[in-house]
């Protein structure tokens, strides 16, 4: 397949002597990891989420003793104002802790696989595929943005 890709850029083209499997194992391998970083935005629209709603408990907490409701106003400041998501941890922790140990090792394991098995190219699989269905001299299939 490689011969037929003549329009692919190349810091997107295949390699010398990279077969078919490896090229999709480092697809499979960068699909992982866009879901990761898909994670962590899911954990920092938690973290904010969650922050936010702590916040929202202040006012809660005002309405109810306006209110004359004390001591449910007293267990809802108790209890979950500042409350920790995790044991010991706030969603900050955790945030840092994911950024700091899965994801910093995902990125890196990622990166190691790319430069040691295809040169350090990203997106072969993807470029080879976009080269494949695109409709050659149509508008908006372009190769590259130069073409």
């Amino acid at each position: 397949m490689p011969g037929d890709m003549n329009s692919v850029d190349e810091t997107h083209a295949r390699p010398t002597g990279v077969d078919d499997t490896t090229v999709e194992a480092l697809g499979a391998l960068s699909e992982a990891l866009e879901t990761i970083h898909r994670v962590r935005g899911h954990l920092y629209s938690a973290h904010q989420l969650v922050g936010g709603a702590d916040l929202t408990l202040d006012r809660a907490v005002r309405l109810l003793r306006e209110a004359g409701h004390n001591e449910v106003a007293d267990r809802i400041e108790r209890e979950l104002v500042g409350r920790n998501v995790l044991p010991g941890r706030w969603t900050f922790q955790v945030v840092e802790e994911f950024d700091d140990g899965y994801y910093a090792t995902f990125q890196e394991v990622e990166r190691y696989a790319r430069d040691k098995l295809a040169g350090g190219r990203r997106h072969i699989y993807e470029a080879e595929m976009k080269e494949r269905r695109r409709t050659h001299g149509m508008p908006g299939h372009e190769a590259t943005p130069q073409e």
